[in-house]
């Protein structure tokens, strides 16, 4: 009964992972963005986070000095490689010159997640990599 049910749930395992392998890659990539970007770039990926604006939000802090990209212009991320996009999350906004206020996500999420959002900002901006 015991090889039964494992057999069941194994063969469960393997239909969900072949039919399903690009929900689960978007799915995960888009909760690591809403999970780790979304406090500065915001929900919808336009650079308006409460992070990076939290005056708008009545928080009490003072707002960045600059503005998170906006992940939905295929204008702006047109200019951007892969490999930057990749240096950025990787090892935060300062390895590319951008704000040390993004911190570096390399201890974080493993090279297959990076690669993945950056499969995903690809994605919200609808544009193509270089």
């Amino acid at each position: 009964m015991k090889k039964r049910a494992l057999l069941l749930a194994f063969s469960f395992l393997l239909l969900f992972v072949f039919t399903g392998g690009y929900q689960v890659w978007a799915t995960m990539a888009k909760e690591n963005y809403d999970w780790y970007c979304t406090q500065c770039h915001g929900l919808k990926g336009t650079g308006d986070g409460p992070n990076s604006r939290p005056s708008k939000y009545d928080i009490k802090q003072p707002d960045m000095s600059v503005t998170p990209r906006n992940h939905r212009s295929a204008e702006d991320m047109n200019k951007l490689s892969d490999e930057d996009m990749r240096l950025a999350i990787k090892d935060g906004g300062k390895a590319v010159s951008k704000s040390a206020l993004m911190p570096p996500f390399g201890k974080t999420l493993t090279d297959k997640e990076i690669e993945d959002l950056v499969k995903y900002l690809r994605k919200l901006c609808n544009c193509k990599g270089k």
